[in-house]
């Protein structure tokens, strides 16, 4: 069972390593293969860590990365690991609240989202929907990754143990329904694509631009 990483885990210094990012990028990455434009920029919400960002930058050159985070000590470890990477197609992270009306980014390409969608409020999952439709070009995906709840597809008791443990550390926390998830990116214009099954109980969705 992964558990969410968090800024105060891993440790003083300012580059955090979770420890579920060696498992799942190589993964990760086979499908943005396929789904990510061949060039442009590409958003990723909620970098955590920033050893996704660092790898897919190194995995997609032809890429411009932008990282963000909402939480501070997660940028820090960003900036950490795109210093120690030294690659260009990297760009400095940014303060971004998925949930904020607005973003401190007018367009983009695609928009990549891991494991936040469960390790939040639902109000960032509509506040991501909405900005994905604000900054995305007709047609341009949005890309998420994580666990996810579906009515027709019995959940793994490894998930349903995650999503416990999710909600004693917060609430508002807890897998989603797969079926919300759709509907309300539909009601933002954002259009459901593709459902691919990952490793560990995991799902990576496709939605693109209306």
């Amino acid at each position: 069972m992964t558990q969410p990483w968090m800024a105060e885990d891993g440790g003083a210094g300012a580059k955090r390593h979770a420890p579920a990012t060696v498992r799942n990028r190589d993964a990760i990455a086979a499908v943005l293969a396929d789904w990510l434009p061949p060039a442009g920029t590409v958003l990723e919400v909620a970098s955590g860590s920033g050893e996704h960002v660092v790898h897919f930058a190194a995995a997609f050159p032809g890429l411009f990365w932008q990282p963000s985070d909402p939480d501070p000590a997660a940028l820090t470890s960003i900036a950490a690991w795109r210093a120690e990477a030294g690659l260009a197609n990297i760009a400095p992270p940014i303060l971004l609240d998925a949930a904020a009306p607005l973003w401190p980014v007018g367009t983009a390409d695609a928009l990549l989202c891991i494991n936040m969608v469960h390790i939040s409020p639902w109000a960032a999952t509509l506040g991501l929907f909405a900005g994905a439709a604000r900054i995305l070009p007709p047609g341009a995906p949005l890309i998420l990754y994580g666990p996810y709840l579906e009515r027709e597809v019995a959940t793994a008791p490894s998930n349903l143990a995650f999503d416990r443990s999710l909600k004693e550390r917060n609430p508002d926390w807890g897998l989603r329904d797969l079926d919300a998830v759709e509907v309300a990116a539909a009601e933002a214009g954002l259009a459901f694509a593709e459902r691919r099954a990952m490793p560990a109980n995991n799902l990576m969705l496709l939605f693109h631009r209306r």
